[in-house]
Protein backbone atom coordinates (compact mmCIF):
# COMPACT_ATOMS: atom_id res chain seq x y z
CA UNK A 1 0.00 0.00 0.00
CA UNK A 2 2.02 2.85 -1.14
CA UNK A 3 0.79 6.52 -1.92
CA UNK A 4 -2.47 7.68 -0.98
CA UNK A 5 -3.52 5.06 -0.15
CA UNK A 6 -1.38 4.44 3.03
CA UNK A 7 -2.05 7.95 4.14
CA UNK A 8 -5.79 7.95 4.02
CA UNK A 9 -5.67 4.45 6.04
CA UNK A 10 -3.28 6.04 8.69
CA UNK A 11 -5.47 9.21 8.47
CA UNK A 12 -8.57 6.56 9.59
CA UNK A 13 -6.88 5.02 12.31
CA UNK A 14 -5.44 7.54 13.99
CA UNK A 15 -9.28 9.94 13.60
CA UNK A 16 -11.18 6.63 14.83
CA UNK A 17 -8.95 6.09 17.55
CA UNK A 18 -9.89 9.75 18.62
CA UNK A 19 -13.31 9.34 18.03
CA UNK A 20 -13.38 6.09 20.25
CA UNK A 21 -11.37 8.03 22.70
CA UNK A 22 -13.48 10.73 22.78
CA UNK A 23 -16.85 8.90 22.03
CA UNK A 24 -18.78 10.89 25.56
CA UNK A 25 -17.80 13.88 23.04
CA UNK A 26 -18.69 12.99 20.04
CA UNK A 27 -22.02 11.77 21.35
CA UNK A 28 -23.22 15.11 22.85
CA UNK A 29 -21.58 16.81 19.93
CA UNK A 30 -24.44 14.83 17.52
CA UNK A 31 -27.20 14.65 20.24
CA UNK A 32 -26.76 18.49 20.56
CA UNK A 33 -27.54 18.87 16.62
CA UNK A 34 -30.35 16.25 16.67
CA UNK A 35 -32.31 18.03 19.57
CA UNK A 36 -31.53 21.24 19.40
CA UNK A 37 -33.21 23.61 16.70
CA UNK A 38 -30.63 25.89 17.19
CA UNK A 39 -28.13 23.63 15.65
CA UNK A 40 -30.04 21.31 13.59
CA UNK A 41 -28.09 22.70 10.42
CA UNK A 42 -24.52 20.96 11.57
CA UNK A 43 -26.51 17.83 10.38
CA UNK A 44 -26.13 19.16 6.92
CA UNK A 45 -22.57 20.76 7.47
CA UNK A 46 -21.28 17.19 7.81
CA UNK A 47 -22.13 16.23 4.10
CA UNK A 48 -21.24 20.02 2.84
CA UNK A 49 -17.85 19.62 4.33
CA UNK A 50 -17.62 16.10 2.93
CA UNK A 51 -18.58 17.60 -0.89
CA UNK A 52 -16.06 20.81 -0.15
CA UNK A 53 -13.24 17.84 -0.06
CA UNK A 54 -14.73 16.02 -2.43
CA UNK A 55 -14.42 19.13 -5.22
CA UNK A 56 -11.27 19.64 -4.39
CA UNK A 57 -10.17 15.87 -4.84
CA UNK A 58 -9.04 16.46 -8.75
CA UNK A 59 -6.28 18.81 -7.20
CA UNK A 60 -5.38 17.05 -4.51
CA UNK A 61 -4.51 13.93 -6.61
CA UNK A 62 -1.90 15.91 -7.61
CA UNK A 63 0.16 16.41 -4.36
CA UNK A 64 2.14 14.01 -2.71
CA UNK A 65 0.93 13.01 1.10
CA UNK A 66 3.45 12.80 4.11
CA UNK A 67 3.77 12.36 8.20
CA UNK A 68 3.79 15.49 9.26
CA UNK A 69 5.74 16.04 12.75
CA UNK A 70 4.39 20.59 13.13
CA UNK A 71 0.42 18.90 13.32
CA UNK A 72 1.71 16.42 16.35
CA UNK A 73 2.20 19.59 17.89
CA UNK A 74 -1.35 20.71 16.95
CA UNK A 75 -2.92 17.84 18.59
CA UNK A 76 -1.47 17.76 21.60
CA UNK A 77 -2.75 21.78 21.84
CA UNK A 78 -5.96 20.40 20.84
CA UNK A 79 -5.89 17.66 23.61
CA UNK A 80 -4.80 20.49 26.14
CA UNK A 81 -7.88 22.34 25.19
CA UNK A 82 -10.19 19.61 25.55
CA UNK A 83 -8.25 18.56 28.95
CA UNK A 84 -9.19 22.66 29.94
CA UNK A 85 -12.80 22.23 29.22
CA UNK A 86 -13.13 18.22 31.08
CA UNK A 87 -11.62 20.31 34.11
CA UNK A 88 -13.71 23.42 33.78
CA UNK A 89 -16.72 21.24 32.84
CA UNK A 90 -17.22 23.13 30.04
CA UNK A 91 -18.68 20.82 27.26
CA UNK A 92 -17.85 23.19 24.73
CA UNK A 93 -14.82 23.61 24.63
CA UNK A 94 -14.38 19.66 24.96
CA UNK A 95 -16.47 19.43 21.51
CA UNK A 96 -14.13 22.20 20.37
CA UNK A 97 -11.04 20.40 21.44
CA UNK A 98 -11.91 17.00 19.46
CA UNK A 99 -12.74 18.98 16.58
CA UNK A 100 -9.36 20.53 16.95
CA UNK A 101 -7.56 16.75 17.50
CA UNK A 102 -9.56 15.55 13.67
CA UNK A 103 -7.78 18.62 12.11
CA UNK A 104 -4.71 17.83 13.54
CA UNK A 105 -5.21 14.04 12.69
CA UNK A 106 -5.57 15.22 9.00
CA UNK A 107 -2.24 17.28 8.65
CA UNK A 108 -0.42 14.85 10.80
CA UNK A 109 -1.10 11.96 8.75
CA UNK A 110 -1.37 14.30 4.82
CA UNK A 111 1.10 17.16 5.77
CA UNK A 112 1.32 20.12 5.12
CA UNK A 113 0.66 20.70 1.05
CA UNK A 114 -2.73 19.04 1.53
CA UNK A 115 -3.75 20.74 4.85
CA UNK A 116 -3.30 24.16 2.54
CA UNK A 117 -5.22 22.70 0.41
CA UNK A 118 -8.20 21.68 2.82
CA UNK A 119 -7.80 25.13 4.89
CA UNK A 120 -11.59 25.94 3.83
CA UNK A 121 -12.92 22.45 4.55
CA UNK A 122 -10.78 22.29 7.70
CA UNK A 123 -11.99 25.54 8.97
CA UNK A 124 -15.53 25.47 7.99
CA UNK A 125 -15.34 22.30 10.54
CA UNK A 126 -15.28 24.88 13.19
CA UNK A 127 -18.48 25.81 12.75
CA UNK A 128 -20.22 22.07 13.97
CA UNK A 129 -19.02 23.26 17.74
CA UNK A 130 -22.47 24.78 19.01
CA UNK A 131 -21.13 28.06 19.86
CA UNK A 132 -23.67 31.38 20.17
CA UNK A 133 -26.43 30.25 22.43
CA UNK A 134 -24.94 32.42 24.90
CA UNK A 135 -25.94 35.52 22.43
CA UNK A 136 -30.01 34.83 23.41
CA UNK A 137 -30.37 37.71 26.04
CA UNK A 138 -28.47 40.31 24.18
CA UNK A 139 -30.91 38.88 20.96
CA UNK A 140 -33.69 39.23 23.19
CA UNK A 141 -32.90 43.15 24.44
CA UNK A 142 -31.90 43.67 20.51
CA UNK A 143 -35.07 42.13 19.11
CA UNK A 144 -37.27 43.81 21.70
CA UNK A 145 -35.74 47.48 21.38
CA UNK A 146 -36.32 47.39 17.49
CA UNK A 147 -39.88 45.95 17.25
CA UNK A 148 -40.99 48.98 20.21
CA UNK A 149 -39.26 51.30 17.76
CA UNK A 150 -41.05 49.83 15.10
CA UNK A 151 -44.54 49.86 16.95
CA UNK A 152 -43.65 53.58 17.88
CA UNK A 153 -42.85 54.34 14.01
CA UNK A 154 -46.64 52.95 13.15
CA UNK A 155 -48.00 54.91 14.96
CA UNK A 156 -48.98 52.13 17.86
CA UNK A 157 -48.14 52.68 21.66
CA UNK A 158 -46.03 49.87 23.25
CA UNK A 159 -44.03 50.02 26.60
CA UNK A 160 -41.30 48.00 27.16
CA UNK A 161 -39.91 45.97 30.04
CA UNK A 162 -36.60 44.37 29.62
CA UNK A 163 -37.66 42.02 27.09
CA UNK A 164 -41.55 42.05 27.86
CA UNK A 165 -43.56 44.21 25.68
CA UNK A 166 -47.18 46.12 27.10
CA UNK A 167 -49.40 46.90 23.73
CA UNK A 168 -52.79 47.82 23.47
CA UNK A 169 -53.43 44.28 22.62
CA UNK A 170 -51.89 42.53 24.98
CA UNK A 171 -48.67 41.09 26.71
CA UNK A 172 -45.77 40.26 24.91
CA UNK A 173 -42.37 38.40 25.43
CA UNK A 174 -39.23 37.87 23.21
CA UNK A 175 -38.53 34.62 24.59
CA UNK A 176 -35.46 32.55 24.06
CA UNK A 177 -37.25 30.91 21.00
CA UNK A 178 -38.24 34.49 19.33
CA UNK A 179 -34.75 35.65 20.21
CA UNK A 180 -33.44 34.34 16.48
CA UNK A 181 -30.38 32.69 18.10
CA UNK A 182 -31.07 29.54 15.81
CA UNK A 183 -31.65 31.59 12.70
CA UNK A 184 -28.24 33.73 12.95
CA UNK A 185 -26.12 30.97 13.50
CA UNK A 186 -27.71 28.78 10.47
CA UNK A 187 -27.14 32.22 8.90
CA UNK A 188 -23.71 32.56 9.90
CA UNK A 189 -23.21 28.84 8.62
CA UNK A 190 -24.40 29.17 5.58
CA UNK A 191 -23.48 32.67 4.63
CA UNK A 192 -19.44 31.85 5.47
CA UNK A 193 -20.12 28.58 3.03
CA UNK A 194 -21.69 30.80 0.24
CA UNK A 195 -19.22 33.41 0.76
CA UNK A 196 -16.21 31.27 -0.22
CA UNK A 197 -18.28 29.47 -3.47
CA UNK A 198 -19.45 32.92 -4.81
CA UNK A 199 -16.91 35.21 -3.96
CA UNK A 200 -12.95 35.45 -4.63
CA UNK A 201 -12.76 39.07 -3.38
CA UNK A 202 -12.21 39.09 0.88
CA UNK A 203 -13.32 42.28 1.13
CA UNK A 204 -16.60 40.99 -0.34
CA UNK A 205 -16.76 37.89 1.60
CA UNK A 206 -16.67 39.56 4.60
CA UNK A 207 -19.39 42.31 3.45
CA UNK A 208 -21.75 39.55 2.58
CA UNK A 209 -21.38 37.62 5.78
CA UNK A 210 -21.92 40.96 7.95
CA UNK A 211 -24.92 41.54 5.53
CA UNK A 212 -26.56 38.57 6.06
CA UNK A 213 -26.23 38.58 9.59
CA UNK A 214 -27.53 41.96 10.32
CA UNK A 215 -30.75 40.82 7.80
CA UNK A 216 -31.56 37.94 9.92
CA UNK A 217 -31.56 40.41 13.00
CA UNK A 218 -33.24 42.86 10.86
CA UNK A 219 -35.88 40.14 10.19
CA UNK A 220 -36.71 38.58 13.22
CA UNK A 221 -37.31 41.64 14.68
CA UNK A 222 -39.50 42.51 12.12
CA UNK A 223 -41.31 39.35 12.42
CA UNK A 224 -41.84 40.12 16.18
CA UNK A 225 -43.24 43.62 15.10
CA UNK A 226 -45.80 41.83 12.44
CA UNK A 227 -47.48 39.79 15.13
CA UNK A 228 -47.93 42.53 17.22
CA UNK A 229 -49.39 44.17 14.53
CA UNK A 230 -51.49 41.62 13.86
CA UNK A 231 -52.17 41.43 17.62
CA UNK A 232 -54.03 44.78 17.22
CA UNK A 233 -56.00 44.19 13.75
CA UNK A 234 -56.97 40.34 14.43
CA UNK A 235 -56.49 39.50 18.23
CA UNK A 236 -53.34 37.95 19.67
CA UNK A 237 -54.51 34.30 19.76
CA UNK A 238 -55.23 34.91 15.80
CA UNK A 239 -51.24 36.74 15.81
CA UNK A 240 -50.10 34.12 17.47
CA UNK A 241 -51.31 31.44 15.01
CA UNK A 242 -50.18 33.37 12.20
CA UNK A 243 -46.64 33.47 13.27
CA UNK A 244 -46.22 30.00 14.18
CA UNK A 245 -47.37 29.08 10.54
CA UNK A 246 -45.13 31.63 8.82
CA UNK A 247 -42.51 31.58 11.20
CA UNK A 248 -39.54 28.81 10.87
CA UNK A 249 -37.39 27.50 8.39
CA UNK A 250 -39.72 28.42 5.73
CA UNK A 251 -39.09 32.48 6.92
CA UNK A 252 -35.54 31.30 6.91
CA UNK A 253 -35.53 30.30 3.50
CA UNK A 254 -37.06 33.52 2.18
CA UNK A 255 -34.33 35.76 3.94
CA UNK A 256 -31.71 33.41 2.37
CA UNK A 257 -33.48 33.71 -0.86
CA UNK A 258 -33.17 37.97 0.02
CA UNK A 259 -29.81 38.11 0.60
CA UNK A 260 -28.50 35.59 -2.55
CA UNK A 261 -30.65 37.86 -5.09
CA UNK A 262 -29.62 41.21 -3.25
CA UNK A 263 -25.93 40.03 -3.46
CA UNK A 264 -25.97 38.23 -6.61
CA UNK A 265 -24.49 41.03 -9.06
CA UNK A 266 -21.59 41.20 -6.75
CA UNK A 267 -20.42 37.41 -7.65
CA UNK A 268 -17.28 37.47 -8.99
CA UNK A 269 -15.69 33.92 -8.55
CA UNK A 270 -16.68 32.26 -11.94
CA UNK A 271 -18.94 29.06 -12.02
CA UNK A 272 -15.91 26.97 -13.25
CA UNK A 273 -13.30 27.97 -11.19
CA UNK A 274 -11.49 25.65 -9.54
CA UNK A 275 -11.81 24.34 -6.47
CA UNK A 276 -8.55 25.54 -5.34
CA UNK A 277 -5.31 26.73 -6.42
CA UNK A 278 -2.31 24.16 -5.52
CA UNK A 279 0.16 25.83 -8.49
CA UNK A 280 1.70 27.58 -5.48
CA UNK A 281 2.25 24.12 -3.74
CA UNK A 282 4.30 22.67 -5.17
CA UNK A 283 8.96 21.69 -3.34
CA UNK A 284 9.48 19.43 -0.75
CA UNK A 285 7.72 18.79 2.60
CA UNK A 286 9.23 20.21 5.68
CA UNK A 287 9.74 18.53 8.98
CA UNK A 288 8.06 15.43 7.43
CA UNK A 289 8.83 12.18 9.54
CA UNK A 290 8.42 8.88 9.51
CA UNK A 291 4.67 6.72 9.89
CA UNK A 292 6.51 4.47 12.85
CA UNK A 293 7.23 7.81 14.26
CA UNK A 294 4.58 10.00 14.13
CA UNK A 295 1.75 7.96 14.36
CA UNK A 296 2.44 6.42 17.60
CA UNK A 297 3.09 9.72 18.65
CA UNK A 298 0.05 11.01 18.04
CA UNK A 299 -1.98 7.98 19.27
CA UNK A 300 -0.02 8.33 22.93
CA UNK A 301 -1.31 12.40 22.67
CA UNK A 302 -5.13 11.58 23.29
CA UNK A 303 -4.03 9.06 26.10
CA UNK A 304 -1.66 10.64 27.80
CA UNK A 305 -4.36 13.92 28.23
CA UNK A 306 -7.38 11.70 29.25
CA UNK A 307 -5.31 9.99 31.56
CA UNK A 308 -4.20 13.35 33.35
CA UNK A 309 -8.13 14.26 33.51
CA UNK A 310 -8.78 10.93 35.37
CA UNK A 311 -6.27 12.04 37.82
CA UNK A 312 -7.44 15.36 38.42
CA UNK A 313 -10.98 15.02 38.50
CA UNK A 314 -12.06 12.63 40.90
CA UNK A 315 -11.64 14.68 43.95
CA UNK A 316 -14.33 15.72 46.32
CA UNK A 317 -14.73 17.38 49.88
CA UNK A 318 -17.71 17.35 52.65
CA UNK A 319 -19.96 20.20 53.26
CA UNK A 320 -20.84 21.59 56.45
CA UNK A 321 -23.99 19.99 58.06
CA UNK A 322 -26.37 23.19 57.56
CA UNK A 323 -24.76 25.67 55.25
CA UNK A 324 -25.64 28.24 58.16
CA UNK A 325 -26.42 31.80 56.92
CA UNK A 326 -26.45 34.24 59.88
CA UNK A 327 -29.43 36.64 60.69
CA UNK A 328 -28.15 40.01 60.11
CA UNK A 329 -28.46 43.09 62.32
CA UNK A 330 -32.07 44.71 61.66
CA UNK A 331 -33.37 41.67 59.69
CA UNK A 332 -35.15 38.49 61.43
CA UNK A 333 -36.42 35.16 59.61
CA UNK A 334 -39.98 35.13 58.31
CA UNK A 335 -42.23 33.33 56.38
CA UNK A 336 -42.23 33.16 52.22
CA UNK A 337 -44.73 35.62 50.99
CA UNK A 338 -45.59 36.82 47.85
CA UNK A 339 -45.21 34.76 44.52
CA UNK A 340 -43.78 31.44 45.51
CA UNK A 341 -39.85 31.55 43.44
CA UNK A 342 -37.49 28.70 44.03
CA UNK A 343 -34.00 28.82 42.19
CA UNK A 344 -32.71 25.94 40.51
CA UNK A 345 -29.49 23.93 41.68
CA UNK A 346 -29.46 20.61 39.44
CA UNK A 347 -27.19 17.65 40.81
CA UNK A 348 -26.59 20.13 44.30
CA UNK A 349 -25.68 17.84 47.27
CA UNK A 350 -26.95 20.33 49.66
CA UNK A 351 -29.84 22.68 49.18
CA UNK A 352 -30.85 25.97 51.39
CA UNK A 353 -33.58 28.59 50.72
CA UNK A 354 -34.09 30.76 54.25
CA UNK A 355 -36.64 34.23 54.16
CA UNK A 356 -35.71 37.53 56.02
CA UNK A 357 -37.79 41.07 56.67
CA UNK A 358 -36.42 44.19 58.59
CA UNK A 359 -38.21 46.14 60.34
CA UNK A 360 -39.25 48.73 56.88
CA UNK A 361 -41.50 45.20 56.18
CA UNK A 362 -39.00 44.63 52.97
CA UNK A 363 -38.13 40.58 52.42
CA UNK A 364 -35.16 38.95 51.01
CA UNK A 365 -34.99 35.31 50.69
CA UNK A 366 -31.11 33.82 50.38
CA UNK A 367 -30.93 30.47 48.46
CA UNK A 368 -28.04 28.50 48.37
CA UNK A 369 -26.77 25.38 46.33
CA UNK A 370 -23.82 23.51 47.78
CA UNK A 371 -21.53 21.30 45.68
CA UNK A 372 -19.07 19.17 47.15
CA UNK A 373 -17.09 18.92 43.67
CA UNK A 374 -18.47 19.78 40.28
CA UNK A 375 -19.15 17.92 37.27
CA UNK A 376 -21.02 17.11 34.22
CA UNK A 377 -24.47 17.75 35.05
CA UNK A 378 -23.55 19.34 38.54
CA UNK A 379 -21.93 22.68 38.34
CA UNK A 380 -22.56 26.03 39.78
CA UNK A 381 -22.49 27.98 36.09
CA UNK A 382 -24.91 25.95 33.65
CA UNK A 383 -27.40 26.44 31.30
CA UNK A 384 -30.97 26.53 33.16
CA UNK A 385 -29.35 27.16 36.23
CA UNK A 386 -29.38 29.35 39.05
CA UNK A 387 -32.23 32.29 39.78
CA UNK A 388 -34.74 31.86 36.55
CA UNK A 389 -36.07 27.81 36.72
CA UNK A 390 -36.69 26.93 33.24
CA UNK A 391 -39.60 24.96 34.51
CA UNK A 392 -41.22 27.68 36.16
CA UNK A 393 -43.30 30.46 35.20
CA UNK A 394 -40.26 33.32 36.03
CA UNK A 395 -38.40 34.44 33.19
CA UNK A 396 -35.36 36.70 32.86
CA UNK A 397 -36.45 40.40 32.03
CA UNK A 398 -33.57 43.04 32.23
CA UNK A 399 -29.71 42.83 33.33
CA UNK A 400 -29.45 45.56 36.49
CA UNK A 401 -26.57 47.48 38.49
CA UNK A 402 -24.01 44.76 40.43
CA UNK A 403 -24.99 44.28 43.81
CA UNK A 404 -21.45 43.61 45.86
CA UNK A 405 -19.97 42.06 42.45
CA UNK A 406 -23.22 39.56 41.90
CA UNK A 407 -24.87 38.94 38.98
CA UNK A 408 -27.99 41.14 39.39
CA UNK A 409 -30.83 40.83 36.96
CA UNK A 410 -34.91 41.29 36.96
CA UNK A 411 -37.02 38.50 36.58
CA UNK A 412 -41.15 38.68 35.51
CA UNK A 413 -44.12 36.70 36.29
CA UNK A 414 -47.23 36.88 34.34
CA UNK A 415 -49.22 39.16 36.64
CA UNK A 416 -47.13 40.95 36.06
CA UNK A 417 -44.40 40.31 38.91
CA UNK A 418 -41.24 41.71 39.04
CA UNK A 419 -38.45 40.29 41.53
CA UNK A 420 -34.92 40.83 41.34
CA UNK A 421 -32.14 38.73 42.15
CA UNK A 422 -28.56 38.93 42.81
CA UNK A 423 -26.14 35.43 42.00
CA UNK A 424 -22.51 34.73 43.20
CA UNK A 425 -21.14 31.87 42.21
CA UNK A 426 -18.39 30.20 45.09
CA UNK A 427 -15.72 28.60 43.53
CA UNK A 428 -12.22 27.87 45.40
CA UNK A 429 -13.54 29.65 48.36
CA UNK A 430 -14.01 33.23 46.49
CA UNK A 431 -17.56 34.58 45.56
CA UNK A 432 -17.69 35.90 42.08
CA UNK A 433 -20.75 37.19 39.78
CA UNK A 434 -18.72 36.35 36.57
CA UNK A 435 -19.71 33.19 35.33
CA UNK A 436 -16.87 33.16 33.44
CA UNK A 437 -14.54 34.02 36.45
CA UNK A 438 -16.06 31.15 38.22
CA UNK A 439 -14.97 28.38 35.40
CA UNK A 440 -11.76 29.76 35.50
CA UNK A 441 -11.47 29.60 39.28
CA UNK A 442 -13.08 25.79 38.69
CA UNK A 443 -10.47 25.23 36.37
CA UNK A 444 -7.41 26.13 38.48
CA UNK A 445 -8.51 24.35 41.46
CA UNK A 446 -9.07 21.10 39.87
CA UNK A 447 -5.78 21.12 37.96
CA UNK A 448 -4.21 22.89 40.97
CA UNK A 449 -5.29 21.24 43.81
CA UNK A 450 -8.20 23.70 45.01
CA UNK A 451 -11.25 23.66 47.12
CA UNK A 452 -13.08 20.68 44.61
CA UNK A 453 -16.42 22.29 47.03
CA UNK A 454 -18.49 25.34 45.06
CA UNK A 455 -21.92 27.13 45.86
CA UNK A 456 -24.31 29.21 44.39
CA UNK A 457 -25.26 31.82 46.80
CA UNK A 458 -28.30 34.08 45.73
CA UNK A 459 -30.10 36.70 47.27
CA UNK A 460 -33.13 37.60 46.05
CA UNK A 461 -36.36 40.19 46.76
CA UNK A 462 -39.66 40.89 44.89
CA UNK A 463 -39.73 44.57 43.31
CA UNK A 464 -42.92 45.47 45.54
CA UNK A 465 -40.66 43.97 48.90
CA UNK A 466 -37.87 45.81 48.51
CA UNK A 467 -36.31 44.80 45.63
CA UNK A 468 -32.86 45.56 44.81
CA UNK A 469 -32.32 47.99 47.34
CA UNK A 470 -33.58 45.81 50.17
CA UNK A 471 -30.94 43.09 48.65
CA UNK A 472 -28.42 45.45 48.74
CA UNK A 473 -28.88 46.27 52.68
CA UNK A 474 -29.23 43.01 52.98
CA UNK A 475 -25.81 41.93 52.04
CA UNK A 476 -24.31 45.44 53.59
CA UNK A 477 -26.01 43.99 57.47
CA UNK A 478 -24.14 40.58 56.66
CA UNK A 479 -20.74 41.86 55.50
CA UNK A 480 -20.97 40.87 52.20
CA UNK A 481 -21.34 38.21 49.62
CA UNK A 482 -18.17 36.61 50.32
CA UNK A 483 -18.26 36.93 54.46
CA UNK A 484 -21.50 34.98 53.96
CA UNK A 485 -19.98 32.57 51.31
CA UNK A 486 -17.01 32.16 54.23
CA UNK A 487 -20.15 31.27 57.05
CA UNK A 488 -21.75 28.68 54.57
CA UNK A 489 -18.60 26.59 54.08
CA UNK A 490 -17.48 27.30 57.74
CA UNK A 491 -13.59 28.97 55.66
CA UNK A 492 -13.86 31.32 58.92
Amino acid sequence: MTGWRRHLAALALLAGAILALFARDLADLVGIWWHSSTFTHCLLMVPMIGWLVAQRWPQLKTLTPAFWWPAVGWLAGAACVWLVGEAAGVALLRQFGLVLMLQGAVGATLGEKVVRALLFPLGYALLLVPLGEELVPLLQTLTAHISVALLHLSGLEAHMEGVFITTRAGFFEVAEACSGVNFLIAMLAYAVFAAHLCFRSWPRRVLFVAIALAATVLANALRAWGTMVAAEIWGIERAAGIDHIFYGWIFFGLVILAVMLGARRWFDRPAGDAAVDVSRLGGPVRYRGDCRAILPVALAIPLLFIGWAALVGGRSAPLPATMPVETPAGWHAAAAQGLRWGPRFDGADQRLLRHFADAKGRRVAVAIGGYERQAEGREVVAFGQGAVDPASKWAWSAALAPVDGGRTERLLHPGPVLRDAATWYVVDGRATGSARAAKLAGLRARLLGGDPRALSLIVSSEAGQGGRDAIADFLSASGGAQAMADRALENR
